[in-house]
This record gives structure tokens, C-alpha cells and sequence, in this order.
């Protein structure tokens, strides 16, 4: 057992041995050998740096990976950059992953490091290698374009001087090696022969720019890469080609000599800038080739006229044969040609002219609208243009209008036609003179020339018609006075035969006669009045009456014509007033203007008399008065202070003849500021009465009407719900106060009675009445006269006794009852009346107590006493002082005896003693 323990424990030592060397062995075989590249501190993006043979490391390597991502690898071993990168230390490495489809991994390890640092290490220890001059740079190097070989073709040779000292290995890479076009170029790895394979078409590749190395067999790289640069050297193998196969171009005729007709180009794809590109441009051959009007400038292909000889209407078009060759026009140059089609655009350069210069032709009278004869003419000019259309025009002869002529588009024909009736009796013959332009105007050229227009004279011979008889003039007119009798006669409507000039044997008749007033006799025409005329009838227009009269022979032919009958005015119509209604705001007017018109002539029109027809009544002068203002218009005055109404003024106007007529004036008196407020118009004479009831008339009366059972209806609360007591004033009440209560809650400024109080009725003697009365208030939109404390006021001696108290009327009739006032305690709310029954209750009292106050104790007049002013509104809620408040003994005012001297002026003002 112990045996097979040190067995077991020897084999296992073993077989980790054999696992420990079998790990160091692939370790061994995965690493390659590493790889040190020398580049500068500062690469570019996408920069060659070196190569790494991948072949040896790895030959079944199918995929290449870096582990630096600043750096690319390609499958040949080429290291490029993907970016910039600036080498900070003297070394900077990375790995490249080499793997195949078997999973099998190799990697390499690839050391940078600065040049000048390895070349100066390198030189301290191999002395020998030290050179002062190199031949490893840039060798200018071209390749024919199309070259025939023989292939490969020796280009040069890339050498290095480190190829004395070391093995080194040439190659290249870029355009026409390991990229399109590939394998064009290729290098000899041991030699550095430089050999082109192929042909080359510099129009596709104009050069190649390549990078030689120069590596030695470890992969160091003891040169820079070098750039070489290829170029193609162009051979003159492309043929100059015109832009377009064939050019066409125009030009006007009759032009200058030296205008441009246009230009034409050409491209060479061979280099630019040398022989193989310099073009030079002719004409070769011109259709027709006599004569020669065409020229071409051999650099810039501009093609201009040699002639003036251009006419479009001999040759319209011309071909050129134009010809492109390289080398400047050498003979050996590639050449091509091209065709240029020239046409040549018209201008008004002919004049059209008539095919004949008169013509002759009939028309018979009285006719319209009908064609009488087509002119023809003749134009060189190209065919339905503005050049060639035809403009006619009369230029003499029309005089009246009878013609017009006009172009027929599709002929160009002058078209003549009648438009207004001929009269052979006027003239029997009529000579035209007809002229023809185009529609577009002559070129400059042409009108210095020759004549810018053609004539043709064109003879009409006006055929006779038996037409009948004719009314001419069509309207005529005769005169006659407005009051003619009945049965006069004057001349009436005259037509006649126009061969003969004669008016025999033509019949009249009467088509309209708007009144009826005349009758026409049939034979002669001539007019008889059998109804009164009126030359301000409804129908008279300028005192003119119309008549029109129908004017035929035997035949039946007729004519029309109008009679007008002026009607010579005569005095027969006095002026009268159309405003018979005028009105007089007492307010705002003392007087109403009267305007009078006459429908007579001016002559027995104003200047008007206006006077008052007093012969109805004879008040009127005193109670009117007439003004004149002007010769048609007067103004009304009243000149007494007469009630508001309706007044009948009779007026009288006369015109300057002496013809006149009474007008009666309804003249109302109205209380208003406007004519248009007054709507009430009443007689005071006769009591008759115009009411006109507006809208918010009618809503003002029902307005009123529910105000007045409102009153009713507080007045009988108020009275049900007096108490039993009698109302007393307090005994302090020593004078009258009033004062301005504006309560708005109860209770603050009641005042009640102390002592009993007796009422009775007016006219008799008796105390104040329900204690003292205050200034009319408004309260809730109602003027109230509120009880306060303060005073006692005595009316007048009352007469009677009894409880319930009225109060007589200011307008007469009716009693006004205030309240019942039946004694006890009683709140002076109770007592508020509205202003209207205070007013009928105090202005007749107040006017004694201000006749009162006007006197002094001796009835004598005083100094001071109350004056009368205007009514300027409502009354200021401030009591009024003056003379009519009861003066005190003991005022207060005894400090105004003891004021400064400044004072004395004023209070001599405020009181007088």
C-alpha cells in the first residue's frame, strides 16, 4: 500500500513537470521575434512608419489585429497611423495579434523609437557607417503618354547609400501599384530598377505619386520613405470638338458692318496650356458663297458681319462650314469641323404699297353698315408678322363720318365700309384719299430712303333713292303766349320731298300730345289750340310743350319729328308761401323766417312785398310784425308775450308786377329749445288742441300715473298708522332751524314732542304746525322736509279747531291733507312731506314774509332787503342768510368790536350797525 502511495505521489510530481514544460514551450512558440521601428517624435495622420514580415512570424495568419488603435496594420506587414500622434517618450510599443481559422494565436512586438536617438547610438559603436553625403531623395522621373515599349520599361533606379553596409531591400507602394490602377509600376526588390508594364492615358492619369522603402532583411529601416513622383508626359492624341454638331445663330438684316452674330466653341482634352491645346478657328466654306459676309476671329470663335448687304428678302438664311484645329492651325495639328446656320431676321424694311392708286365704286343713299370696296397692297416684308400687316387710315374726304376702313387679318385688305347714311341731295359724289402703313415702324434705314407711306385715292359716286318725305330739321319750334284763347292757330311741323325740296302732298298726323291741348291739321301741319295752355303745368319742362308729328306722302312713306311749342310766360301766377307751417321756440326765438316763391318767370318774379292781410282781423298789426330780409324771404316777429299755441297769421305777397296772393301761416308758439321738441299745438283762440303723442310721451304719462298711486298709497299707510296722541313741540323749541338731515339709520336723529299740539285749519289763527320744519332734502329720490330741533314756527292765524289739518292749494281748487297730527308723541319722521306739497304750502306765506322784510319797523323801504335772481338750478343744501332770518340781541358777534384795523373793512361788509 505504502508503495503504491510513493508511486502515485512520484507520478504526479512528473506529470507536473511535463504540464509546466509544455506551457513554456507554446509561450516560446507563440512569441516572434520583435520588431523595432525608428520614426521621428511627431507622425502625421495615415503616415507609413515601417514594416513587419508577418510571413515569417505566421504564415497562415488570416487575421491581423493591433493592440494599439493608433496604428494600423495591413496584410503585407505595413504599419500606417490612424492619427496624429506625437511621441512623448524615447520609446512607445505595441502587439499585433496574428490568428488563422484553426484558432491558432501568434503575436509580434512592435518597438517605436525616436531616429536621432537610434542614429546616434548606432553611429558611437560602427564608426565606419558615418557619411557625409546621401543619395537617398527625390529623382524626377516621367513616362511617355502612349508609349509602345517595349514592356516593362526601364524608368530609373532607387538606391540607398546604407546598401554598402547592409543588405538592403527595395519596394514600393500607392497608385499603380497595390492600388488602381494596380500593378503598373513595380520595383526590383535587390536592384531598385524602377519598370512601367503597360501603356499609360494621361486624359486618365496625369501622374502617380509612390513611396519607395528601403528595408533591410530584420525589418529595420535605415532610410525615410521617399515619395516619388510619376509623370505622364502628354502626347497630342485627342482630336479639338466643337460644343454642339451644329450652331445656329441670327442676325438682323441691313446691320452694321461688325455686328456680332455669335460665337462658337470647342474643347481639346489633351494638356492644358501647351500646343496640343491652342485652337484656332476659321470658316471654310459659305452657302451661298457670293458675296462674303461673314468673318471669324481665329481665337475666341466669334463670327461678325463684313457687309451691310444682308437683305432678308433676297437671302433669308446662309450655312457656314467652320473648322477647329490644335497646334495653333499647324498643318500637322488634329483638326474637326462643325456647320453654322446663319438666319437672317426680317425688319421693317419695306414699305407696303398699293397694287393700284384709284379705284372707283357706287353706293346707293341711305344705307349703313355695308361693304363698298376691298384695296389691296403689296409688302416684301415676312408674311403675318408686325411687319407685313397693313394699317389703313383715311386721311381725307371723311370729313362727315360716312366711312371707316379696316384691315382684314387674313388677306391684309383694306376693307372700306359705310357707317353713316349718304344724302345724294347733299352731294352725289365723294372722293376719298386712303393711306397704308404697318402695324411696326420703319426701321431708321428705310424711312431715310424712301416715303414712309403709300396713297391711293378712292372716287364714291352716291346712287339716288325715292325715299319719301323727310322730317329736317327733327325738332322745330314755334312760339305762342301761355294764356292764348282757344282756337288760335300757328305755324305747325314742316316736312318735305327731298327731290323736289317741296312739302305738297304730304299728310300730317298727331302721335303724341301729352295734355291734349292742340289738334294738327292734316293738309297743311299747322296747329290749332282748343284747350287752355299753363306754362307751370306738372308736364312743361323748360316751358316747352312736345308734340310729336307723324309726316307721310301717298305712297305710305313716313317720317317723325318733333314739334316744340314754348310757351312765352305771362304774369298769371302771385307768390305764395309753400311753408305753411312754421313754429317759435319763446325760449330760444323771437321770430319764424317766411320764404315765398313764384312759378313765373324771373321777370314777373321778386323782388316780393310781404304784408299782414288785416282785413279779417284787425289785431294782427298789433300782434305781428313783418321784416323783410331779402327779395324772396321775410321774418315773422310776435310782439306781445302771447300764451303757448297755434296762431293763423294771413300774409300777403306781391311780385314785382303787382300780382299777389294770400297765404295763411299756421305760426306756432311753443315752449321749446328746438323745433323739433314741439309736438303740442293748441289754439287759444278757438281752444282746439294738436296733441302729438310720442313713445316716451306715452311712457311719461303711465310713468307719472303710477307715481301718483304710489303717493296715494303712502299717504293712507301713513295716515292708518298715526298714533291716537296729539303731536306737541317741547317747550325749549325757542326758534326755527332748518337744517339738512340725511339719516341713514334709524334712530339717531329723531326728535320727539314734549308738550301737546293743537291744529286747525288754515286761515285762521293758530300755533306752529307739527313743530319746526327743515330744508327740503332728496331722501330714496323724493325731496322731504324733515322736523328738527331747534326752533318754533308760526304760520298764519288759523281759524277753527279741529284735529285733521289741510292746507289750500297755490293753483287753486282741491285741499292738500299733510298729515293728521293728532296730539301725543309723535316721531318727526311722520312729518316729512314731499317738496311739491311744501312749495303750494309755503310760497304764498313766504311772499308776505319777504314783503315784510323788505320794511323796517316804520313800513319804510330798508337798505337791505331780499333781491329776485334767476332760476339757476337746484338748491344748494346750505341755508340761505339774509335779511329775512330773525336777528338775536345777543348774536355773539361782540368780538368784531375788538378786531385789528386790517378787519374793520370786513366787518363793516358782514353787518351793518
Amino acid at each position: 500500500m505504502a508503495a503504491a502511495i510513493t508511486w502515485s505521489s512520484a507520478s504526479g510530481a512528473l506529470c507536473r513537470e511535463l504540464l509546466l514544460t509544455l506551457m513554456l514551450l507554446t509561450l516560446a512558440c507563440d512569441a516572434c521575434e520583435k520588431f523595432t521601428l525608428h520614426v521621428p517624435s511627431k507622425l502625421d495622420a495615415e503616415k507609413f512608419i515601417g514594416r513587419v514580415n508577418l510571413k515569417e512570424c505566421f504564415n497562415s495568419a488570416n487575421l491581423i489585429h493591433s493592440s494599439d488603435p493608433d496604428f494600423r496594420i495591413l496584410d503585407d506587414g505595413s504599419v500606417y497611423t490612424t492619427r496624429a500622434i506625437l511621441l512623448s517618450s524615447e520609446k512607445r510599443s505595441f502587439t499585433i495579434f496574428l490568428s488563422n481559422a484553426e484558432n491558432q494565436e501568434k503575436k509580434i512586438v512592435v518597438v517605436l523609437e525616436h531616429q536621432t536617438k537610434a542614429l546616434k547610438k548606432r553611429h558611437s559603436k560602427e564608426k565606419v557607417l558615418r557619411r557625409a553625403k546621401r543619395r537617398w531623395a527625390p529623382i524626377p522621373c516621367s513616362v511617355q503618354e502612349n508609349s509602345l515599349g517595349p514592356f516593362p520599361l526601364f524608368l530609373q533606379q532607387i538606391q540607398s547609400d546604407t546598401a554598402q553596409n547592409y543588405t538592403v531591400y527595395y519596394s514600393i507602394r500607392g497608385p499603380g501599384v497595390d492600388r488602381e490602377p494596380t500593378n503598373l509600376f513595380y520595383v526590383e526588390r535587390d536592384t531598385g530598377n524602377l519598370y512601367c508594364t503597360r501603356p499609360v492615358d494621361r486624359e486618365q492619369y496625369e501622374s502617380f505619386e509612390l513611396i519607395a522603402f528601403a528595408t533591410t532583411p530584420d525589418g529595420y529601416t535605415p532610410e525615410i520613405p521617399l515619395t516619388l513622383v510619376i509623370k505622364i508626359e502628354d502626347e497630342n492624341d485627342n482630336y479639338p470638338i466643337f460644343t454642339e454638331t451644329i450652331y445656329t445663330l441670327t442676325v438682323v438684316e441691313n446691320c452694321r458692318v461688325g455686328s456680332t452674330v455669335g460665337q462658337v466653341c470647342a474643347t481639346d482634352k489633351d494638356e492644358p496650356d501647351t500646343m496640343h491645346t491652342r485652337l484656332k478657328y476659321s470658316i471654310i466654306e459659305q452657302i451661298p458663297a457670293s458675296p462674303t459676309l461673314f468673318s471669324m476671329h481665329p481665337s475666341t470663335g466669334v463670327i461678325t458681319t463684313t457687309s451691310f448687304q444682308l437683305d432678308r428678302e433676297l437671302i433669308d438664311r446662309y450655312q457656314l462650314k467652320i473648322k477647329v484645329q490644335d497646334m495653333n492651325g499647324q498643318y500637322f495639328g488634329l483638326q474637326t469641323t462643325s456647320t453654322c446656320i446663319i438666319n437672317i431676321e426680317d425688319v421693317n424694311d419695306n414699305l407696303p404699297t398699293f397694287t393700284h392708286t384709284s379705284y372707283v365704286t357706287s353706293v346707293e343713299e341711305n344705307i349703313i353698315d355695308v361693304e363698298i370696296l376691298r384695296v389691296t397692297v403689296e409688302d416684301k416684308d415676312l408674311i403675318n408678322t408686325a411687319n407685313w400687316r397693313a394699317s389703313y387710315t383715311i386721311f381725307k374726304g371723311n370729313e362727315n363720318g360716312n366711312f371707316k376702313i379696316v384691315t382684314d387679318p387674313k388677306t391684309n385688305e383694306g376693307v372700306l365700309c359705310v357707317v353713316k347714311a349718304l344724302n345724294y341731295e347733299e352731294r352725289q359724289q365723294v372722293v376719298l384719299q386712303i393711306d397704308v402703313v404697318n402695324e411696326a415702324p420703319y426701321s431708321q434705314e428705310a424711312t431715310a430712303l424712301r416715303s414712309a407711306t403709300s396713297t391711293a385715292t378712292v372716287t364714291i359716286n352716291v346712287e339716288n333713292q325715292d325715299e319719301g318725305p323727310e322730317c329736317s330739321p327733327l325738332v322745330q319750334i314755334v312760339r305762342i303766349k301761355e294764356n292764348a284763347p282757344e282756337g288760335t292757330q300757328i305755324n305747325g311741323y314742316k316736312a318735305y320731298i327731298p327731290e323736289t325740296g317741296s312739302s305738297s302732298g304730304i299728310r300730317y298726323k298727331k302721335l303724341n300730345d301729352p295734355k291734349g291741348w292742340v289738334s294738327v291739321d292734316e293738309n297743311s301741319g299747322s296747329i290749332t289750340i282748343f284747350r287752355s295752355l299753363d306754362r307751370e303745368a306738372e308736364a312743361i319742362r323748360n316751358g316747352i310743350y312736345n308734340v310729336t308729328i307723324l309726316a307721310s306722302d301717298k305712297d305710305g312713306r313716313s317720317c317723325t319729328g318733333i314739334l316744340g311749342i314754348i310757351l312765352e310766360d305771362v304774369n298769371d301766377n302771385g307768390p305764395f308761401i309753400p311753408k305753411q307751417t312754421v313754429i317759435i321756440c319763446k325760449t330760444t326765438m323771437s321770430s319764424a323766417k317766411i320764404v315765398a316763391v313764384d312759378p313765373d318767370e324771373p321777370i314777373h318774379g321778386p323782388p316780393f312785398d310781404f304784408t299782414l292781410d288785416s282785413a279779417s282781423d284787425s289785431n294782427l298789426q298789433i300782434m305781428w310784425e313783418l321784416k323783410k330780409i331779402n327779395d324772396t324771404a321775410a321774418r315773422l316777429f310776435y310782439q306781445n308775450d302771447f300764451p303757448f299755441g297755434l296762431y293763423k297769421v294771413p300774409i300777403r305777397v306781391t311780385d314785382r308786377q303787382g300780382q299777389s296772393k294770400v297765404t295763411l301761416v299756421d305760426v306756432v308758439l311753443c315752449d321749446c329749445v328746438t323745433e323739433s321738441d314741439c309736438t303740442d299745438y293748441r289754439s287759444p283762440q278757438t281752444g282746439n288742441r294738436q296733441v302729438k303723442l310720442g313713445t316716451w310721451a306715452i311712457l311719461a304719462i303711465l310713468l307719472g300715473i303710477a307715481l301718483l298711486f304710489g303717493i296715494l298709497f303712502a299717504l293712507v299707510c301713513g295716515a292708518s298708522g298715526t298714533g291716537r296722541q296729539q303731536k306737541a313741540f317741547p317747550d325749549d323749541l325757542a326758534q326755527q332751524n332748518l337744517i339738512v338731515s340725511n339719516t341713514e339709520a334709524p334712530g339717531d336723529d329723531k326728535v320727539y314732542a314734549a308738550n301737546e299740539f293743537t291744529s286747525h285749519t288754515v286761515g285762521s289763527s293758530a300755533q306752529a304746525v307739527c313743530g319746526t320744519m327743515g330744508s327740503g332734502v332728496k331722501t330714496g329720490g323724493q325731496e322731504t322736509i324733515e322736523m328738527v330741533k331747534g326752533g318754533q314756527q308760526t304760520l298764519e292765524s288759523c281759524r277753527g279747531a279741529g284735529h285733521q289739518h289741510t292746507l289750500e292749494s297755490c293753483k287753486g281748487g282741491g285741499h292738500h291733507t299733510l298729515d293728521s297730527c293728532r296730539g301725543g308723541q309723535v316721531d318727526a319722521d311722520n312729518c316729512r312731506y314731499t317738496y311739491s306739497e311744501w312749495h303750494s304750502f309755503t310760497q304764498p306765506r313766504l311772499g308776505e314774509k319777504v314783503q315784510m322784510c323788505n320794511q323796517n319797523d316804520d313800513h319804510k323801504p330798508v337798505q337791505e332787503y331780499v333781491r329776485t335772481y334767476s332760476y339757476e338750478g337746484k338748491g344748494s343744501v346750505a341755508g340761505s342768510v339774509g335779511c329775512c332770518s330773525e336777528r338775536q340781541e345777543d348774536d355773539g358777534l361782540e368780538f368784531l368790536d375788538h378786531l385789528e384795523p386790517k378787519f374793520r373793512t370786513l366787518a363793516e361788509t358782514c353787518i351793518k350797525r
